[in-house]
């Protein structure tokens, strides 16, 4: 396969995954803003998280000055001038979409091009009219059901490797940050909840719903949430779907399966990534302390990104 169709089809999958994960991190923040803040404020430390875990505070200070929610929404959701928006990520999703429209099939376009028609109405009514809580469910069902069109129509070649491996790649990066920024905001009381501690227990309910994993907790774990049994879920559980461990292992198969030795470096990294985490106990996690890390381990997740790019995507 050309490097510029793999590159398309890579770009492709994570900005669909971006969309979604951003509409599941704005979500939860909306949600969090909106309850009691026990002395922590009105909320806007809550909207304004986003902003950190992207990176985009200083660009938001820029163009809109003071945190302010209704702006903070827009700029997150809809906003064409943010790169780091939903409304772009969408865009730049479609436009790979169209650049590589020979190679995926009539049900995938007809579902990304629709996508990228109906958030442009959504752009004109405006969040106030349509809902943020219904915008952001709206995004992640447009979401899974490209990805059901995908698995559901497309040849498993290399094609749909290349999709599966920016999807995976996508979704580790966000379920670190995530979990990081999740962590930060509990506090003092992380690690447990007791009585006078319902933030964290928020906090954490929050974030396993946020990465669709508050059911998979409530039939493993009889504890409430805490930071020990929420990082062993979304860090070392195989069979958690959204867990950094289930994305390690599918990126980890999925560049052994690709043809070819220009991949030795990515497939070694990935290697050495899934058997870290395979060989990892939530114990030495938290001796080293969790925000550390995660901060030690969200580097590597892009230079195994970047290892792919030179590899696979790379024009020759």
């Amino acid at each position: 396969m050309l490097s510029r169709t793999a590159s398309d089809l890579y770009w492709m999958s994570r900005y669909l995954e971006r969309a979604e994960n951003l509409a599941r991190m704005l979500d939860v923040s909306y949600s969090l803003s909106l309850m009691p803040q026990d002395g922590r404020g009105d909320g806007l430390h809550e909207l304004a998280m986003p902003l950190l875990i992207t990176g985009t505070l200083e660009d938001y200070h820029e163009r809109h000055g003071e945190l302010h929610a209704e702006r903070l929404l827009h700029f997150f959701a809809l906003d064409a001038a943010n790169s780091a928006s939903i409304y772009s990520c969408l865009g730049a999703a479609r436009a790979s979409a169209h650049a590589v429209r020979g190679r995926i099939t009539a049900d995938m376009w007809e579902n990304i091009n629709a996508t990228w028609l109906d958030i442009r109405d959504i752009a004109q009514q405006g969040l106030s009219r349509y809902g943020m809580s219904r915008f952001c469910e709206w995004v992640k069902e447009r979401s899974h059901l490209f990805r059901g069109a995908t698995y559901g129509t497309i040849m498993r070649n290399d094609a749909f490797r290349f999709i599966r491996l920016g999807t995976f790649i996508e979704r580790a990066d966000n379920t670190l940050r995530l979990l990081d920024a999740r962590y930060e905001m509990a506090g003092d009381h992380a690690d447990a909840v007791t009585d006078g501690t319902a933030h964290a227990y928020y906090q954490w309910s929050a974030l396993l719903r946020a990465l669709s994993s508050f059911e998979a907790y409530t039939e493993i774990y009889r504890d409430a949430p805490g930071a020990r049994q929420v990082a062993q879920l979304l860090l070392l559980r195989a069979d958690v779907p959204r867990s950094l461990r289930a994305c390690s292992e599918e990126i980890d198969q999925i560049l052994a399966s690709l043809p070819g030795l220009n991949g030795r470096p990515a497939q070694r990294l990935a290697a050495e990534v899934d058997a870290r985490l395979r060989f990892t106990a939530i114990d030495e996690i938290l001796e080293e302390g969790l925000h550390a890390w995660l901060t030690d381990f969200i580097p590597l997740v892009r230079q195994l990104g970047d290892a792919i790019y030179h590899s696979y995507l790379e024009a020759a």
